[in-house]
C-alpha cells in the first residue's frame, strides 16, 4: 500500500525532506515508524512521539489504510 507521510521539526531534519511517499506492506502507525526508524536512524522513540493519520490524532495501534496521509508530530521546545 501507498503512504503518504509528512516531517516535520527535528524528524524533517533528520530525514532531509518534508514529505515523500513510501510502500508499506500493512501494520500500524507504529509499525510503519520503527520499520522507518532504522531504516532512516531516527533518534526519537515512539514514546517521545505523537501519530496523526489522516488530520486526526490517532493511536499507535491504529491500522493504515492505502493512500493513508501520515504525520509523526515531535516535541517543540519554545522559549
Amino acid at each position: 500500500m501507498t503512504i503518504e507521510l509528512h516531517w516535520f521539526s527535528i524528524l524533517r531534519e533528520q530525514r532531509g525532506k518534508d514529505r515523500e511517499i513510501v510502500e508499506f506492506e500493512g501494520g500500524s502507525a507504529g509499525d510503519l515508524y520503527r520499520r522507518l526508524a532504522i531504516l532512516h536512524a531516527f533518534a526519537l522513540p515512539v514514546p517521545s512521539l505523537r501519530v496523526a493519520v489522516n488530520d486526526a490524532f490517532a493511536e499507535w495501534h491504529t491500522p493504515l489504510s492505502d493512500g493513508d496521509r501520515v504525520v509523526y508530530i515531535a516535541p517543540v521546545g519554545g522559549g
